[in-house]
């Protein structure tokens, strides 16, 4: 007997929006059929004219921050704010949580307060920082899905950033792991020689962060990762220059894949008020060309992937108003997907490509080979979504643990409906989310 039935007279499947019906059994999808197919089940759920379904979204960039600072998000919040916007899988950045995954022992302590706390599927990153070069097989063999890396100041004392000799350790390591490193990419001295920032004024925060610390720090990446030949990928890209490095390369045979974000899609520097520092994150929002240049590369493949980097913090680190002293990230777990909808419809892009760059990619970049896709098979994580049904973002109404937001008062198009779980419905209110490890080769 089918467990679940969900009949879709639109549905993305295999790259394309088509109707289908959905069969789900034991928590995995079991066959994807005609919409009229004779078929029974234990629940059957047929979807409105105005509604979509999707596979859920893979979110491979969130830092939950818990255990250590849980007063900043902890794993109850993100992941109920996940589902409530279309996410079904999240991966754990290993860094702003205390102690920073570094080593097993630190992975298990996440482990431990993560288990029972889940309304999605969690995954973990582990951590390559100076001197843990040893530690980087345990944390693969316990189940990591990759590593993190910075080559600059990631904020935070307890996570220092690789130099030019440990980074390159770090990929040889990786390399013959078979794994990959996520990079943050910027130049420290590049940044340490441009203006430093202090006050209100947006545009001396973005000066003191330029495009060339990215393009510098990227550029150095490839090199290290080709002669390593490792697998790299390059973190929330910020500057459209930094795309023909990253298109010639890979070209060259450098095995790197490359992701933005939603606010360099959607924001521009040029709209961001003195003071608004709820705008701030690193690299920043840069202005509109740039914008429109980074939609050229994600439509043409150069850019792989969208993913939050969702990075929050509580209210009084943001307090300030000053581009200088306040805490640079932005929290929108809840809203990528209908941040990224709106502004991509825009622009001519359809569901199916949303669903390529923010559920099938990265699944693939962090091995998820049952997420990201509605196909026999893979796990039953499905949203539903009206794609033309808009609202206005109520920080009140985000199930982040705080509210702070840049986009609070916009209208956006995509309300998610519903969300299932390995064809489980997530309600908010019965966390069944399962803690992911890396899969074996087949």
């Amino acid at each position: 007997m089918i467990d679940l039935l969900v009949r879709a007279p639109r549905a993305v499947v295999d790259g394309a929006e088509r109707p289908a019906t959905v069969a789900v059994t034991g928590g995995r999808i079991v066959g994807v059929l005609a919409l009229d197919a004779d078929t029974d089940a234990t629940e059957t759920v047929v979807l409105a004219g105005d509604e979509v379904l999707l596979p859920g979204l893979v979110d491979t960039h969130v830092h939950v921050n818990e255990p250590g600072r849980t007063e900043w998000e902890g794993f109850a919040t993100a992941t109920r704010a996940a589902a409530a916007g279309g996410v079904t899988t999240i991966v754990d950045m290993p860094l702003n949580c205390l102690p920073p995954t570094v080593d097993v022992d630190a992975l298990e302590a996440k482990r431990g307060v993560a288990q029972g706390q889940c309304h999605v599927d969690v995954g973990f990153w582990g951590g390559a920082v100076p001197g843990n070069v040893g530690q980087l097989r345990g944390l693969h063999e316990a189940g990591v899905l990759g590593f993190k890396c910075f080559l600059v100041d990631s904020g935070v004392p307890e996570f220092p950033p690789l130099d030019d000799e440990a980074l390159a350790a770090a990929l040889a390591e990786v390399a013959g792991l078979d794994s990959v490193l996520v990079v943050h990419a910027e130049d420290a001295d590049v940044i340490a020689s441009a203006a430093p920032v202090a006050g209100p004024a947006y545009r001396d925060f973005v000066r003191s962060r330029p495009p060339d610390a990215e393009d510098r720090a990227v550029e150095r990446l490839l090199g290290h990762a080709g002669r390593a030949g490792a697998r790299a990928h390059v973190l929330h890209l910020s500057s459209a220059s930094a795309v023909p490095l990253i298109d010639t390369a890979r070209r060259q045979g450098v095995r790197v894949t490359a992701e933005t974000c939603p606010h360099y899609l959607a924001l521009a520097a040029e709209d961001v008020p003195d003071g608004g520092t709820q705008f701030k994150c690193c690299p920043p929002v840069r202005d509109a060309a740039n914008r429109e240049l980074l939609w050229a590369a994600l439509a043409g493949g150069a850019i792989d992937l969208v993913v939050t980097d969702h990075s929050p913090c509580t209210p009084d680190l943001k307090r300030h108003h000053d581009f200088g002293a306040d805490w640079g990230g932005i929290a929108s777990l809840q809203l990528g997907l209908p941040v990224v909808w709106t502004a991509a419809r825009g622009r001519g892009h359809g569901l199916a490509d949303v669903v390529r760059w923010m559920s099938t990619r990265p699944a693939s970049l962090a091995g998820l080979s049952r997420k990201g896709s509605i196909a026999p098979g893979f796990d039953a994580d499905l949203v539903v979504v009206a794609p033309d049904a808009t609202f206005t973002v109520d920080p009140a109404a985000l199930h982040h643990r705080h509210g702070i937001t840049p986009y609070a008062g916009l209208e956006l198009a995509g309300v998610v409906r519903r969300t299932w779980l390995r064809g489980r419905r997530v309600t908010g209110d019965d966390p069944h989310g399962a803690l992911l490890r890396r899969e074996a080769p087949r």
